[in-house]
């Protein structure tokens, strides 16, 4: 029976490990061209910037909801074995994940129309993202089995994943519509490298006491684990072309998709700002090196038979080769080659924010700086105090984060901004943001849950941002 190269799926997780895509301190910090990324309706004031080629934007994050390493590796005198049952199997659920993500920008550009009220952007990233559910019954049985929990059901719902990584191409468009409203939307097509997924999985495994043998077992699955690119990338790794390879399909040479961001600025009043993003609605269609594996049905066996004292009469006859035969031709397993569509992880972004204290200007009669006030345009205050909401479309449903956020800006120079977050992974989440303008050249710098840096592996969340810019304001 050929199974799923479940080995390069690991690697996979421990490639992207590296959360779920909350950019809470990026998000509406006007200052950095990256945020029209997160929100294409963002409040900009450049004439036009230009991301410096592979340091423009770089974005890890990673989390775990359920267990560190610290939980498991750390030298406290208690057996490994017991800390697998205890904080693996006995305090880990279903809804326990294992998340990643990351962003590299391989070019990113932006300039201001002849109408001052319209601003393009366009770039190309390289992206990747990967969730795995703790897989709660599957580990049960593997470590303990099932000899004391007869007719209990095993779950197979409980393997739940996906994983992919690609280039997303795109061009984006803002508009200030008038004083009080700003509004964007970003095209995208995506070229994907590789994907699988497994999250529609449904069905059971149960053993009871059978009637011509001591046990029955029962295989009822609905299962389907779909995947493209990856034997693709197998065969460059043998054939010492994987690079090669990676570059062909992440230009249009593997699957394509396409999608579009939507983002919104409202100013309530001079002092109080209203934003919304919804990023990502869109999908690949998977067509090229695809191979799915497919297991469906409902089955139930005894084991093999065996009847003394006549099966002595062949001492040689291998009993666990027979059911090993005897599985494999009962249960029914297939692959095929078929075609399929993945959805992108949709993703939510909001916030309200209240401004006070002086406004920072550059020069109040010249029209040339990146904070003028112009008839269209709103002033950018020292203080800015608000909440955020995220939430991201994952296999188990939505998962959302709650921040709470403070910004302060020093000049024309300096703009901070701190955060606090509560999502599944940490509820002492704290972060800073700090963005550098030194004339044209921009620099920013983001780290969150700044607070598990004290003991990195007794961590379950870690995030950084950076990233390198030259921005001009000119004469609008």
């Amino acid at each position: 029976m050929r199974f799923p190269p479940f080995f390069l799926i690991f690697f996979c997780w421990g490639a992207l490990s590296i959360y779920s895509q909350n950019k809470q301190l990026l998000y509406d910090f006007n200052e950095i061209p990256q945020a029209l990324l997160i929100n294409p309706g963002v409040q900009t004031d450049f004439k036009w910037y230009a991301g410096i080629p592979a340091l423009s934007g770089i974005s890890i994050q990673a989390g775990s909801s359920g267990v560190s390493a610290y939980d498991l590796f750390a030298d406290d005198g208690v057996d490994f074995n017991s800390k697998v049952r205890n904080r693996l199997l006995g305090a880990m659920t279903s809804r326990d994940e294992l998340s990643g993500t990351y962003q590299f920008e391989l070019i990113n550009v932006g300039f201001r129309s002849q109408d001052p009220s319209v601003f393009y952007s366009f770039g190309i990233y390289n992206e990747g993202d990967a969730i795995g559910y703790w897989f709660q019954d599957y580990a049960l049985l593997a470590i303990e089995g099932n000899a004391d929990r007869l007719n209990r059901r095993f779950q197979l719902g409980d393997l739940k994943t996906r994983g992919e990584i690609m280039n997303v191409f795109h061009f984006g468009v803002n508009k200030v519509l008038n004083g009080k409203l700003t509004v964007g939307a970003r095209a995208k097509i995506y070229s994907s490298i590789f994907d699988f997924n497994s999250t529609r999985n449904k069905g059971f495994f149960v053993t009871r006491p059978g009637e011509n043998n001591i046990l029955s077992s029962r295989f009822n699955a609905d299962m389907k684990w779909r995947t493209s690119g990856i034997n693709a990338l197998k065969t460059a790794a043998s054939d010492d072309t994987l690079g090669n390879t990676i570059i062909k399909r992440g230009f249009f040479g593997g699957n394509l998709g396409l999608g579009i961001d939507l983002g919104v600025t409202y100013n309530l009043n001079k002092q109080t700002v209203l934003t919304a993003s919804l990023l990502d609605l869109g999908f690949i269609y998977h067509s090229n090196d695809v191979e799915n594996y497919i297991l469906k049905g409902d089955v139930t066996t005894e084991g093999v038979e065996v009847i003394l004292p006549g099966a002595l009469a062949n001492p040689d006859r291998d009993f666990w080769q027979d059911l090993v035969d005897n599985i494999e031709e009962i249960i029914p397993f297939e692959n095929n080659f078929n075609s399929y569509i993945a959805f992108r992880p949709t993703k939510l972004h909001a916030s309200l924010r209240h401004n006070w204290g002086e406004p920072v200007l550059r020069n109040i009669d010249c029209d040339c700086g990146p904070n003028n006030v112009g008839a269209n345009r709103a002033p950018k205050y020292v203080n800015g105090v608000g909440a955020q909401l995220y939430m991201i479309n994952r296999p188990r449903g939505p998962q959302t984060a709650l921040t709470a956020f403070y910004m302060r800006r020093i000049g024309n120079v300096l703009a901070l901004k701190t955060t606090y977050t509560v999502d599944k992974f940490s509820l002492t989440n704290i972060g800073l943001g700090i963005n550098l303008q030194a004339g044209p050249i921009n620099f920013y710098a983001m780290a969150d849950n700044l607070l598990g840096y004290q003991n990195i592996a007794n961590s379950r969340y870690a995030s950084f941002q950076l990233g390198l810019n030259i921005i001009s304001w000119g004469k609008n």
